[in-house]
């Protein structure tokens, strides 16, 4: 997340000031430059939040090293000195990366603090006990920020979505929201329960696409090396005798003089689709197409929009209270299933015909078209008996169980299928090899000498 702090001078010369932040520094200076035209303001100094090295002593005291954000030098500079410190020399750090903690510590974080939450401690109490534990030093930097922040009495809500970069987008949202309700524990185990649900299903999906497919990739560089190289090195042998090669030798020594003499052509036309493709897939309409592909990859797309349905019921049955307000649970729930698609249609067809035609959710769920008849049949019983938050709840457990159980048969077919690849692939190259034990040379009397010229060229 950046943050942004600006002077600006409006039509009457006064000065106003403002902090603004955004996931990006484009995103960042596109809501400043429209803060700027609406209010018809005039742009007098911006400046970033960066992290500064400092190094400070008090007195005979050693000198402390450390390090600390601000908008500028300066401000660092008065506040060390504010608390008695000779300053030695305050540095912009000259490389300000921060990388994102691993998933397992925010899982360990949300984790712990529901549990604390349960035991009645005070949130202040949580976190500062958890800044003293936590390993990861962009979480425990963060926390001290948003424990230091709290503290302030800023809101809630404003200070955990600073840390989108942090904790994720719907994490820092819950946790804000959290922070705010009436119900913190219950909000906390929730957005713990599908954390770690979301972990389980990434590592299990990776097992079941990622793995298979470095395979495949490996041994397609082992075959290519075969083809491309050894094979053509032994079968070029025999046409200096202008023997005739049989069919499986003969295709095989074409097709590795085809790779050899077209490299760069292949090579070329397989790297600028792929990269146009990952160009492609990192603007709006490319996410959305490939994640409406997803979806439909077969086998585990089935899979995946099951998934997609058991998070969105999970989050829907943590927020919703009423029917009165469905609305914000609906979309914070799409936006939770990290799906463009799904989230698309959310947002952009059933939400407004709620609010412009006043239907209820399970109509609306159903124009979307993101959502499965047991799903639709599901909500549409919980609208008519007014227990559509616990019918959330049975919907996102039921695909849990479901989704767990047909992965593990997933994963172990995939490993079946890789592993006949892998035999037809060797097969056929343990038979084009034995084919070559077949040729004879056609003027009597050379067999002799050829073998006797082959066993000298390989000594």
């Amino acid at each position: 997340m950046v943050e942004y702090r600006f002077s600006a001078e409006n039509v009457s010369g006064k000065i106003i000031s403002g902090v603004l932040t955004g996931d990006s520094v484009k995103e960042a200076k596109r809501k400043l430059n429209g803060i700027l035209q609406k209010n018809q303001l005039t742009l007098k100094l911006l400046e970033k939040k960066s992290s500064y090295l400092y190094k400070v002593k008090k007195g005979g005291d050693k000198p402390i090293t450390g390090e600390q954000k601000a908008f500028n030098k300066q401000e660092v500079v008065d506040a060390l000195s504010k608390l008695g410190y000779e300053v030695v020399y305050v540095n912009k750090k000259l490389l300000d990366f921060v990388a994102k903690p691993p998933a397992q510590e925010i899982v360990s974080f949300v984790k712990i603090s529901a549990e604390l939450l349960d035991q009645k401690l005070s949130y202040g109490e949580i976190l500062t006990l958890l800044i003293n534990d936590t390993q990861n030093k962009t979480l425990r930097d963060a926390l001290k920020e948003i424990n230091n922040e709290l503290k302030r009495g800023s809101d809630s809500q404003s200070v955990f979505l600073r840390y989108q970069s942090v904790f994720g987008k719907f994490t820092a949202y819950m946790l804000g929201l959290a922070s705010k309700s009436g119900n913190m524990t219950e909000i906390y185990k929730a957005t713990a329960k599908f954390l770690e649900r979301q972990q389980e299903f990434n590592r299990s999906l990776r097992s079941a696409l990622i793995t298979p497919a470095v395979t495949i990739f490996v041994l397609f560089l082992a075959v290519l090396y075969y083809v491309g190289y050894i094979f053509p090195e032994t079968a070029k042998l025999f046409l200096r005798f202008d023997i005739e090669l049989p069919p499986m030798t003969a295709f095989t020594l074409k097709f590795s003089g085809f790779l050899t003499d077209n490299v760069i052509i292949i090579l070329i036309s397989v790297l600028i689709p792929a990269v146009a493709l990952w160009q492609f897939s990192r603007t709006t309409n490319g996410k959305l197409f490939f994640h409406k592909m997803m979806l439909k990859i077969p086998i585990v797309g089935n899979l995946i929009h099951k998934t997609l349905i058991e998070v969105f019921c999970r989050v829907f049955y943590t927020l919703y209270s009423g029917s009165a307000e469905s609305i914000e649970p609906i979309r914070i729930a799409s936006e939770a299933t990290g799906n463009s698609y799904f989230e698309s249609k959310i947002k952009n067809v059933a939400i407004p015909m709620m609010i412009q035609k006043g239907i209820g959710v399970t109509e609306a769920m159903e124009a979307s078209g993101v959502f499965t008849e047991t799903a639709i049949s599901r909500f549409h019983s919980g609208e008519e008996t007014g227990t559509i938050k616990n019918t959330a709840l049975q919907l996102a457990n039921y695909y849990e169980s479901e989704t767990v159980f047909r992965l593990k048969n997933i994963i172990e077919l995939i490993q079946i299928i890789i592993a006949m690849v892998t035999m037809v692939v060797m097969i056929a190259l343990t038979l084009v090899s034995a084919e070559t034990a077949t040729i004879r040379p056609k003027t009597p009397g050379m067999s002799e000498f050829f073998i006797n010229y082959i066993q000298n060229f390989f000594v």
